[in-house]
């Protein structure tokens, strides 16, 4: 399996690869949010040393706390970090030899006119939190050459989703990934551009949430990468009764669980502890997504 993003092949079976989070908003829920592309510029050459293969910029927080940001002041949050990003990237240096250098560039965002507009400038795989409601992001993809990430979602974001239950769950994303794969398809976007996301907390109940960590490699079978998005998610906090900067302890073993059940990227706010997880788990296990 390889994955295309921009002129670039990532081939798979290799070591999982580790997606840094890079906010560019002051309500991030993890508060980890940076009000400057200095700043988060700074953080993503933090992470790349600490051994991040990818970085996802986003400039508004999923979290529906606040109401959604106009296209306007997204693109202003993300074009100068993005503008950027290249040239800094080719100063940086590897953490070892299986990094993927130089790293990739997500950009977080849902909305076709930030994707068309933030696209047009850099980045290699569009992370699409809005559930594909359309083809226009795959159009945008195709356009660009960009790989696709396709997360599992209902409703629009920014608008609160806590209510909504599956009679199953697994059902239920596998009917999604069938109709979304071959959305994109039929815009334009080749099969191996796409990434799967199960859209862990997003739409979902903890008993969701935990059957989706317990029998991941149900995804395996479209043959695409998957990221698990485990990093302090609501789900950790409710087993361990904890706010999210105190859930990194929980989100490693969540990444220990994922390694184990064939997940290729994993999404999170601390790489060096995620590094430290995946290096471990894939050498006692003896595994390689």
């Amino acid at each position: 399996m390889k994955l295309l993003a921009r002129g670039r092949t990532i081939k798979f079976p290799r070591r999982p690869l580790i997606m840094g989070i890079v906010n560019r908003c002051v309500d991030s829920f993890s508060g980890d949010g940076l009000t400057s592309a200095d700043a988060a510029l700074v953080r993503a050459r933090e992470m790349v040393a600490d051994g991040a293969d990818m970085i996802d910029i986003g400039g508004e927080s999923a979290g529906t706390r606040r109401a959604a940001m106009s296209e306007a002041d997204e693109i202003a949050a993300l074009l100068p970090f993005v503008r950027r990003f290249a040239a800094e990237a080719a100063s940086m240096t590897p953490a070892d030899t299986e990094q993927l250098f130089p790293p990739l560039l997500s950009i977080n965002t849902w909305r076709p006119v930030v994707a068309q507009a933030v696209l047009a400038e850099g980045g290699d795989l569009l992370n699409d939190i809005g559930a594909l409601p359309t083809d226009e992001n795959a159009r945008i993809c195709t356009a660009t050459g960009a790989a696709l990430l396709i997360m599992h979602t209902i409703g629009q974001p920014k608008i609160p989703h806590t209510h909504i239950t599956y009679p199953d769950i697994w059902a239920t994303l596998d009917s999604f990934f069938e109709d979304k794969i071959a959305m994109a398809e039929a815009a334009g976007v080749p099969r191996e551009a796409l990434v799967l996301d199960p859209g862990i907390d997003f739409a979902k109940q903890r008993d969701d949430n935990l059957r989706i960590y317990r029998e991941l490699e149900r995804l395996h079978r479209f043959e695409r990468p998957v990221l698990l998005p485990v990093s302090r998610k609501t789900v950790i906090g409710e087993i361990l009764g904890l706010p999210p900067a105190e859930r990194d302890p929980g989100t490693v073993a969540c990444i220990v669980a994922g390694v184990r059940r064939g997940a290729q990227i994993f999404r999170v706010h601390n790489v060096r502890a995620a590094r430290q997880a995946v290096l471990s788990a894939t050498t006692v296990l003896g595994s390689a997504s």
